[in-house]
């Protein structure tokens, strides 16, 4: 059985992560913490802590687990170049799953789109639209940064300069290298993600729309009852599912 530490637990996402582990039996919840609760209390109790708080909060977290040797599981999103830096450090000494997202849908979107820019080629223009309810902090999400990622790695692009995020004015044509991205924002939607391709004569468009947070949690206790024990380093949800 693996024991679980869920940081952020009162947190929309906490709430669908402990539901979760409350019916696996694999699982165990021997930690719940959030804002004001001290993890390093009860951090000795896990083999892995899950941590879908907030990103300023990450790298102190990542410190802490390897501190105590715990495995890591990062659902939090918006990290800055340091913060990032900051947790990269700590992958030396403990096994990390950091994904943007940990929905296996989503998961199959990635794969789908590195295939669809490989096989389409540079003949079709590349967007990426994204839709999250009307309280998600940053923009773009972290699922269509990472779609982006895949994009410009593909066509061998530096995604700071390929980037076009939304578009107003006279912008004058379209480039061959540039890679749209429009964030859109309302209501209650979970989260919705589309990758166009875009050509002459055709256009051919992948999407996923969560309708619950159940997916994303359910990834990612999938995910820390698969890190305990690897090797230290990073991991990806690809890793997790057997697609990298």
């Amino acid at each position: 059985m693996t024991r679980l530490i869920i940081n952020g637990a009162k947190g929309r996402m906490g709430q669908a992560l402990l539901s979760g582990a409350s019916r696996d039996p694999e699982l165990k919840v021997t930690g719940a913490v959030d804002q004001g609760d001290d993890l390093s209390s009860v951090i000795p109790l896990g083999d892995a802590v899950i941590e879908f708080s907030f990103h300023e909060v990450t790298p102190a977290v990542a410190r802490l687990c390897a501190q105590h040797q715990r495995a890591l599981v990062i659902g939090t999103t918006g990290h800055s170049e340091a913060e990032k830096a900051a947790i990269r450090e700590t992958a030396t000494q403990i096994p990390i799953v950091w994904a943007s997202n940990y929905s296996t849908g989503v998961n199959t979107l990635f794969w789908l789109t590195r295939k669809a820019a490989e096989i389409l080629g540079p003949s079709f223009d590349l967007e990426v639209v994204e839709m999250h309810h009307r309280l998600k902090k940053d923009a773009p999400s972290g699922t269509a940064t990472t779609l982006l990622e895949i994009l410009a790695d593909v066509r061998q692009l530096q995604l700071a300069e390929a980037l076009r995020h939304g578009r107003q004015g006279i912008t004058g044509e379209r480039t061959a290298g540039e890679i749209g991205i429009h964030a859109l924002r309302g209501g209650d939607v979970v989260g919705d993600h589309t990758v166009i391709f875009a050509a002459n004569g055709e256009r051919v468009e992948l999407t996923h729309k969560a309708s619950s947070r159940d997916t994303f949690a359910l990834g990612a206790l999938r995910a820390a009852k698969w890190v305990v024990g690897r090797p230290p380093g990073i991991y990806s949800m690809q890793d997790v599912l057997g697609l990298a």
